[in-house]
């Protein structure tokens, strides 16, 4: 029998798509293409599950030549389908370098079955609604497909089990689950990573403490935001947290991911290695108006009205995470604010204790809102010595035309030329192609699975400690 695909009109646009039936190749013959990347045009083939998130659409944002043009796309019909394939044709029809995908879109109750029994690609992108994305995840796996999942993988302590089981199948199956790290890309972190490893300019990280930790990362994000030049709709789900997740297990995997990675490069992390110190989440308050004006939904859904009190809809969108890992102790915190002032968008501080410097990144107004790395010498640094260090190492990064700025005796800026500021939309094309570089070698860094692992659990211990608070 054969499956039902249609065309589409949405909005006042078309998304052209073609008639296709299930004949093709077989599950097994499907098994071994989605195994085995040599980096061929076209080879890797999308299958795009459940889009509730816009990220799934960033992902195909820039065409890659080892993606094939035909992406498959398999929901339930709604809204959520109806704006990804809006972002998606958006980037068709741009002026500037448009894409040439071809979205073929299964619509039914039944999308996960279909996309499981037919296997038309070999890596299943993941990113919308987190409550059933671990089953998505798992199901996708145990077909043999590879899975490229927005973050976070899962959303709280009883499914991080399920998430070390995912991870033993895919080694079984041999095939590849990876997050979306976006912020490894931002340069300013990229720098201030490579300069951490300096022993001659940062030293030893610190120990820290609870009231001075060693490491402190802190992103603020808005829910009314522009996307890709548009104003984004969210689906009402998003501010549901036992849909979308706490802040406290979304935003900061991002920054418990910064956290392994510049400071602990390369290095293979255990359960282990971590304890939480401390743990608080609370809430982000919307008016009826303001919910209406980022959802276009004239009231608070059915699974909110739990959440509200006083017209007031409340979100736990805020959380921090201060926790040891291995002999340094580090803090985390995402904060969700409703609209940012004039000019502003998400922001990210971080700052890395260093015996014999601290780096710091700033985006704030000072800054034009612009991410800036400065680095301050301890008490006791030879600044002549410091400064001298430093221009070698800017020097010999991979970024090319960085400079430094001496601003105090003690303080230098790192100035980063334009064309290397790209912004948090082109750093999905970055990841993406990281990944494909892993589906042609057919492995994973080994140090990425164990700390993707220790990441969720860091995360979902810490909202278990919050929640045991209250």
């Amino acid at each position: 029998m054969k499956s039902l695909y249609v065309s589409i009109m949405i909005a006042a646009f078309p998304i052209i798509l073609s008639s296709i039936s299930a004949e093709g190749a077989t599950g097994s013959e499907k098994k071994s293409k989605s195994n085995t990347f040599n980096g061929a045009k076209g080879e890797v083939k999308l299958i795009t599950l459940d889009p509730g998130h816009f990220h799934a659409a960033l992902v195909q944002k820039n065409n890659y030549d080892q993606v094939n043009p035909e992406v498959y796309v398999y929901a339930p019909k709604g809204k959520d389908l109806d704006e990804h394939l809006k972002r998606i044709e958006g980037y068709n029809s741009r002026a500037a370098n448009p894409t040439t995908w071809q979205e073929k879109c299964y619509i039914g109750n039944d999308y996960l079955e279909k996309m499981l029994s037919e296997k038309r690609g070999n890596v299943v992108v993941v990113s919308g609604n987190n409550r059933i994305k671990g089953d998505y995840i798992a199901k996708s796996i145990n077909a043999g497909l590879n899975v490229l999942a927005d973050k976070p993988m899962v959303i709280n302590a009883d499914q991080f089990p399920i998430l070390e089981e995912t991870f033993a199948m895919a080694q079984k199956k041999g095939v590849l689950l990876y997050d979306i790290m976006t912020e490894r890309y931002s340069v300013t972190t990229a720098i201030q990573r490579e300069l951490s490893m300096n022993s001659a300019i940062f030293g030893a990280l610190e120990s820290g403490s609870i009231e001075k930790p060693a490491i402190e990362m802190t992103s603020v994000h808005y829910f009314y935001k522009n996307v890709s030049g548009n104003t984004l709709v969210r689906p009402g789900w998003f501010f549901d947290v036992k849909q979308q997740g706490e802040g406290i297990v979304d935003v900061t995997t991002h920054l418990v991911d910064l956290v392994q990675w510049e400071c602990f490069p390369d290095q293979i992390l255990h359960k282990s290695d971590i304890q939480i110190l401390d743990a608080t989440r609370w809430p982000t308050e919307f008016s009826r108006s303001e919910f209406s004006e980022v959802t276009q939904l004239a009231d608070f859904p059915s699974y909110l009205r739990k959440d509200v009190k006083a017209d007031k809809l409340s979100v736990f969108a805020n959380g921090t995470i201060v926790y040891r890992i291995k002999n340094s102790v580090a803090k985390v915190t995402a904060i969700w604010d409703y609209k940012p002032v004039a000019g502003a968008g998400d922001t990210h501080y971080s700052i890395l204790r260093g015996s014999l410097s601290d780096l710091e990144i700033i985006q704030g107004k000072e800054q034009k809102y612009d991410p800036t790395l400065y680095i301050h010498a301890k008490a006791g640094t030879d600044v002549i010595n410091l400064e001298k260090g430093i221009k070698a190492a800017l020097a010999n990064l991979s970024q090319p035309g960085l400079a430094l700025e001496k601003i105090q005796p003690d303080t230098w800026k790192v100035v980063v030329p334009e064309p290397l500021k790209i912004g948090h939309e082109a750093h999905f094309a970055q990841v993406t192609a990281k990944y494909l570089e892993y589906l042609k070698i057919g492995k994973l860094p080994e140090w990425e699975v164990p700390n993707m692992l220790v990441k969720y659990y860091t995360t979902t211990q810490a909202l278990k400690l919050a929640h045991s608070k209250h």
